[in-house]
């Protein structure tokens, strides 16, 4: 069986200015005389690793390890600096929450900002409209600005757009940190559906018991270094002593 997923040798590097520029001219001045300084950081070093259809694949590490560039990376946000990711299906990406929002638009007309970003026709978010709603659990809401939603509000809203049809892959970046318990619940048996029917899923969670429980697959990455991946036992087992010792 082919990968749905393939990360080859993947590193991604970002230049970080080592000055600070007061205004826009400043910087373009400092461009244009060529004084402009910058320091390498690799958020991923050559990491590589495969994802099988139908894996509920965990990704664990601290805050800065690599996790949020991996998953952008595969979700085609980001293009690698050396090596290749290839993805053999679609993707519901929900990795940066309000991405795909207007703040300043109510929740019934980001349904449809947000299902047309994800490639839904107008005609299948009609008909989709009240399972939408019923999953958010936010119809007292829908004619309110999202910004005077909280975080935990426009998770459900996010959540719920991007699982009304089985996408291929479903990547969730601590989307389901900032829900209330019972929504999580929720959501993770949204998940199992999904891949029940077929559907891969990545999760990126600070919570280990969550990926424990619901992943089968794991990798832990450290400082853009890919550790160690395999079964969700020996890796979050492993993962767990190093916490413990460092």
């Amino acid at each position: 069986m082919e990968p749905i997923i393939k990360v080859d040798n993947v590193s991604m590097c970002f230049n970080l200015s080592t000055e600070k520029h007061e205004s826009l001219k400043e910087y373009f001045l400092a461009l244009v005389q060529g004084r402009l300084h910058y320091d390498e950081f690799y958020a991923l070093k050559n990491v590589s690793l495969d994802i099988m259809p139908g894996d509920f694949y965990g990704l664990v590490g601290l805050n800065g390890s690599g996790k949020s560039t991996l998953l952008k990376t595969i979700a085609g946000v980001y293009k690698p600096t050396t090596g290749k990711v290839t993805v053999n299906g679609t993707i519901a990406p929900l990795i940066e929450l309000g991405a795909g929002f207007d703040m300043d638009l109510t929740a019934r007309e980001n349904i449809y900002l947000n299902g047309t970003v994800l490639g839904y026709s107008p005609k299948y978010i009609d008909e989709k409209f009240d399972e939408i709603v019923d999953f958010s659990e936010l119809c007292n809401f829908l004619d309110v600005p999202l910004k005077n939603y909280s975080s935990g509000m426009v998770a459900r809203i996010a959540f719920a757009i991007a699982t009304i049809t089985k996408p291929d892959i479903l990547i969730a970046d601590e989307i389901l940190s900032v829900g209330d318990f019972l929504f999580q619940q929720k959501c993770e048996q949204r998940m199992h559906e999904l891949m029940s029917g077929g559907t891969t899923v990545i999760l990126v969670s600070h919570s280990i018991d969550q990926v424990e429980r619901m992943c089968n697959k794991v990798a832990w990455l450290s400082h853009g270094d890919l550790k160690m991946n395999g079964d969700t036992a020996t890796v979050c087992a492993a993962y767990k002593q190093a916490q413990r010792e460092g």
